[in-house]
C-alpha cells in the first residue's frame, strides 16, 4: 500500500527487518549497548507565581521545559503547550525517570496544546483531554481524538493557524508516523514556529538530520530559540534515520540561523540505548569543539524557565 505521507527526501519508515534487527535479534544476541533505565537528571520546582501570569505583547517568550519534548510556551498574553506528555508512564511500561516540570494540575489556562506527530512519547492523549485545550497538529491526526470532544486543527507543511494573537507555523521534520498496526505514514509529522509580537520559536518535534532546517531559516529567519531533540540515537544505524545525536543537533541549529539552543527530548523516557545522562555531555563537547559562547547553550533542568525575545 503506498504511503500517505513521506519526508522530503521521499523516504518512509524503516522496513520491518531493520526494525527487527533492532528491537530483538540484536537485544537477544547482545549486540545492543546496555545502560541504566534511571539516571540523575535535574529537576527544579517552576515559580508557578511565575508562570500564572504569561509575558504581554513585546515582553518576549517564555519557555519552560516539562520534560522530555514537552514545552510550556507562553508570550503575548498566551500559555501554549507542545506535545505535552504529564503523566507517569507511556504505553503502561515506559515510566518515566523525572516528574514532569509542571504537573496538569498546577498549569496555568492552556490557549492550545501544539501535538507535532502521533508517537505516543509525543500525543498523549490522556494528557491532553486533561488540559481540555483545543488541538493544533498534522494532517490526518483528528481520527485519534474522535470521541475526546476536543477541537482539532489540522496542518501541512508550511501552513499556519492563529491562536489569539499568536501565529502557529507548522513545518516538516524528518521522521515518520504511526499510531497502530496498519497505519504507517497515514499522519503527518513535523515541526512548529511559533510567532508572537517579539520572539520567534522553532519546536523540531522528533527529527533526524535533514536539509529542511536550512529551508526553515530561510522562511523564519532571525528565530529566537531552537528547541531541539538531543537524545534517542543509540544505536545510530538504526536511529539516525529518525532522531539527531547532540551532535547533528548542534548542525542543525547552525543550520536553522537560530539565537539560543534550548535542549529537549533527553532524560525523561529511557527510549533507546544510551545512558539517559549522556546526551548533554556529548552537546557541551560539541559546543566547546566549535569555540562558540556558552551563553547561548541551555541545558534546562526539567522545569526550568527561559525568556527569550528578539532583538
Amino acid at each position: 500500500m503506498a504511503l500517505r505521507f513521506k519526508n522530503l527526501d521521499g523516504s518512509g519508515p524503516q522496513p520491518f527487518s531493520s526494525v527487527f534487527k533492532w528491537a530483538v535479534a540484536d537485544k537477544l544476541s547482545g549486540r545492543r549497548r546496555k545502560s541504566p533505565d534511571h539516571a540523575p537528571v535535574p529537576r527544579v520546582e517552576p515559580d508557578l507565581a511565575l508562570l500564572a501570569t504569561p509575558p504581554a505583547p513585546g515582553e518576549g517568550a517564555r519557555l519552560t521545559w516539562l520534560g522530555h519534548a514537552s514545552w510550556l510556551v507562553q508570550l503575548d498574553g498566551l500559555s501554549l503547550l507542545i506535545d505535552p506528555v504529564l503523566r507517569d508512564a507511556i504505553n503502561v511500561v515506559i515510566r518515566r525517570n523525572v516528574p514532569p516540570g509542571v504537573p496538569v494540575d498546577k498549569l496555568p489556562p492552556i490557549a492550545a496544546s501544539l501535538v507535532s506527530h502521533n508517537h505516543y512519547d509525543h500525543l498523549d492523549l490522556p494528557t491532553l483531554t486533561d488540559v481540555g485545550a483545543p488541538i493544533v497538529t498534522g494532517l490526518g491526526q483528528s481520527p485519534v481524538f474522535k470521541g475526546s470532544k476536543l477541537a482539532v486543527t489540522e496542518l501541512d507543511w508550511w501552513q499556519s493557524t492563529q491562536v489569539g494573537p499568536v501565529t502557529v507555523h507548522y513545518v516538516p521534520s524528518q521522521h515518520w508516523s504511526r499510531r497502530g498496526l496498519n497505519d504507517a505514514n497515514e499522519m503527518l509529522w513535523g515541526g512548529f514556529v511559533v510567532e508572537g509580537s517579539s520572539a520567534r520559536v522553532y519546536h523540531s518535534g522528533d527529527t533526524a538530520w535533514f536539509d529542511g532546517f536550512k529551508e526553515i531559516g530561510r522562511r523564519f529567519p532571525k528565530l529566537d530559540a531552537a528547541l531541539l531533540p538531543i537524545g534517542a540515537y543509540d544505536p545510530e544505524w538504526f536511529m539516525s534515520r529518525q532522531h539527531m545525536n547532540p551532535e547533528e543537533a548542534v548542525r542543525a541549529f547552525e543550520a536553522l540561523g537560530a539565537r539560543e539552543f534550548l535542549a529537549m527530548h533527553w532524560g525523561t523516557f529511557k527510549l533507546t540505548d544510551e545512558p539517559l545522562d549522556e546526551p548533554p555531555r556529548r552537546l557541551d563537547a560539541e559546543w566547546n569543539r566549535r569555540g562558540w559562547p556558552h551563553e547561548h547553550v541551555h541545558v534546562l533542568p526539567v522545569g526550568g524557565t527561559l525568556t527569550v525575545r528578539g532583538g
